[in-house]
Order: structure tokens, then C-alpha cells, then sequence
């Protein structure tokens, strides 16, 4: 008995310092945040998330990396391919007459493999000369050769088989099962089509994202947007490249979360309680519900005259989770790009802490037979 005056006294210097303050942890609590904002200092804005708020937040300037990529809407293309410089055509020519300029009398047919067609889009042809077939479909092309042979061979017939070239073909370049250079089959070949020729999209990818280059422009928009909105399935021309990539833009996680990491936006749009639940939701008995904080640095513009945006570039927003507004607008609440969200810690945890301490020391001492 005589020892235990003495440990309750080490035990209050002990405890002294979180009598003035919090103790040591790994997140804030709210309440130092909203102290600072109070003060005339602060170097940032505060604003609560509430339904009256959301309105006002919407018409805010973008922050974080923001891709604004057009897209091209999707058309209905013919069902036949056209001939452009670079394809391969296959020639068969029959002819049953006995002096035929073409064939022999032991051979009926004569074959002419693999004819390029030249940058001017016209082909060689022998006893015909140079025949322009750009710009048509195979059968349109073959009765064109037909007519020119005709005048020289009457009896004779053709048939005509194409291979698409260069032009007549679009790249796959990443992100799929089986990227590569893929034939046109016609002019209805669709961006949703090449990726499913292509064995479709990495199962690994958050939020695919689809890039279409054409010529010196490139679009841009999500896989998501595709799949649910297919009047944007847009048409590929021949010398198209595509490519699939996942989402570039991320948000943090900080304090009481279940994880504390960079996240890939795992949807086009993401409400702050989409992200409490990929960055694991809150730690249980440690995270304040009460105190879910957004902290977002706008650009100078956001804060110019006549701008709607915040009174600083640096904002924190506050979330409460314990009330319905708080949840409904967490799930309204829009985060962006670059944004940290931050679980504060809840000011039990010192008390839980400090109880733990005194049942500490007197359960050792206890055991030791001291009291």
C-alpha cells in the first residue's frame, strides 16, 4: 500500500501532457482541423457537404488531371469493302477458247496472285494495261475488269479476290488479349468490333479507357460510356489506331482508412463514399465517422473576381456520416482528381488510450503482489 500513492503519482505525470493536448496518433482529429480554419491565419477554406452545398460545389472550377477528349458518334457503314492503294488482289481468269491469248489448251485457267494495287489505285492487267480500281468494291472492280478484258479475250471470265493492305486495316495497339494490325471484312467495322476481334479488353485494367488516333487528332472516352451508350460505338477507318489504357486519374487515402494508398478511379464518376469504400471503408474503434475530410487545392483562377469557386485555392471539405444528409450527400459529393480523403481520428481513442495505460500499470503491479 505504501508503493501505490507513488505509482498514481508517476502515473499522472505520465499522463499530464494529454490532459493539455491529444495524444500521439496517425491521423488528426476534426476538431484541430476546424480550430485552424477559425483562425485568422488559415491559409485554407472549410466547407461542410450538406444538400444546400452541392449546387454551389458543382458549378466549381475542374481540379486534377482532367482529360476533355471528343468522341465521334457512331454511323452505319456498307456492309462491302472498297479497294485503296496497298491491297492485294488475286486474279482468276478462264477461258475455254482453244487459241485463247490467256490459258493453254491443257489449262483452262490462268492466276494472277497477289496483284498490289499502286498508289494511283490502279492495277496491271496483261494484254489490258494499267485499270484504275480505286475506290471500288470488289464486285464492282471485277465487272470493271471484266469489260476491259472483254475487248481483248470475249470468252474469257474472271474472278477477283481481295486482301486488305495498310489502308484497308486498323491497328489494335494495347490493353487487350491479343493486340496487332486486324483486316477490315467492310465499311462497318466498329471500335466496340475490333476490341472483341482482338479477344477483348484486360481483365486487370480500372475504369478501361479507349483511345482512338486518326490522323493527327485523338479521341477519347470509356469503355463503361461504350458499352452503355451504343449509338457511340463509333465506325474505324482504314489507318485507325486504337488503344485501351486504364484510367490515369487517382485520389488518396489518408488516417483511418483501411488502407492508406493511391487509388485508380474504378468508375468515370466517384462520390466520396465510392471512395471511402475502395480505400476500405473506415477503421473500426478508431476512425471518427463524423469526420470525414476531402482536401482539395484549387488553381489560382478558381479564386479570380467573378469566378464561382472557393475564398482560398486550398479547400477541406467536411463529411458527416453519422446523419442521412451526410450520407446522401457523400453519395452526391464528386471527387476529383488529385483529391486526398482523409478518416480523422475519433477523440475517444485517447480516453480508450489513457484507460488502458492505468488498467496497465495496475494490472502489472497487481500481479506482482505490490498492492
Amino acid at each position: 500500500m505504501r508503493l501505490l500513492f507513488p505509482l498514481l503519482a508517476a502515473v499522472s505525470v505520465i499522463l499530464l501532457p494529454a490532459a493539455c493536448g491529444r495524444l500521439p496518433g496517425g491521423a488528426p482529429a476534426s476538431e484541430e482541423i476546424i480550430q485552424q480554419s477559425g483562425a485568422a491565419e488559415a491559409d485554407f477554406a472549410l466547407y461542410s457537404v450538406t444538400r444546400a452545398f452541392l449546387p454551389s460545389v458543382a458549378q466549381w472550377p475542374a481540379t486534377g488531371k482532367q482529360e476533355q477528349l471528343n468522341w465521334i458518334g457512331a454511323s452505319t457503314g456498307a456492309k462491302t469493302q472498297i479497294i485503296q492503294p496497298g491491297d492485294k488482289l488475286t486474279l482468276r481468269i478462264w477461258d475455254s477458247s482453244d487459241n485463247s491469248l490467256l490459258t493453254s489448251t491443257e489449262q483452262k485457267m490462268v492466276q494472277l496472285q497477289d496483284v498490289r494495287v499502286a498508289a494511283n489505285g490502279s492495277i496491271f492487267m496483261p494484254y489490258v494495261g494499267n485499270v484504275n480500281v480505286l475506290g471500288l468494291t470488289p464486285d464492282l472492280a471485277r465487272e470493271t475488269l471484266q469489260g476491259e478484258l472483254e475487248a481483248i479475250v470475249p470468252s474469257a471470265q474472271l474472278q477477283l479476290d481481295m486482301a486488305e493492305g495498310r489502308n484497308n486495316s486498323v491497328d489494335l495497339v494495347s490493353g487487350v488479349a491479343r493486340p496487332g494490325t486486324y483486316p477490315m471484312p467492310d465499311r462497318n467495322f466498329s471500335v466496340m468490333g475490333l476490341i472483341s476481334t482482338g479477344g477483348g479488353i484486360s481483365a486487370n485494367l480500372n475504369n478501361p479507357q479507349i483511345r482512338l488516333v486518326r490522323g493527327q487528332s485523338i479521341y477519347g472516352t470509356s469503355v463503361d460510356t461504350l458499352l452503355n451508350t451504343p449509338r457511340l460505338d463509333t465506325l474505324l477507318r482504314g489507318g485507325d489506331r486504337v488503344f485501351v489504357e486504364e484510367d490515369a486519374r487517382y485520389f488518396l487515402s489518408f488516417g483511418a482508412t483501411g488502407t492508406e494508398d493511391l487509388h485508380i478511379f474504378t468508375k468515370d464518376e466517384m462520390s466520396a463514399m465510392d471512395a471511402i469504400s475502395v480505400a476500405g471503408g473506415f477503421q473500426d474503434g478508431r476512425a471518427d465517422p463524423q469526420g470525414l475530410l476531402v482536401l482539395r487545392e484549387y488553381g489560382p483562377d478558381a479564386v479570380a473576381p467573378g469566378v464561382r469557386g472557393p475564398r482560398q485555392p486550398r479547400v477541406v471539405f467536411t463529411l458527416d456520416l453519422t446523419s442521412a444528409d451526410g450520407l446522401f450527400s457523400a453519395r452526391k459529393f464528386q471527387i476529383n482528381p488529385g483529391d486526398l480523403v482523409m478518416a480523422t481520428e475519433s477523440p475517444i481513442n485517447d480516453a480508450l488510450t489513457i484507460s488502458n495505460i492505468i488498467g496497465n500499470f495496475f494490472g502489472v503491479f497487481s500481479r506482482a503482489g505490490v498492492l
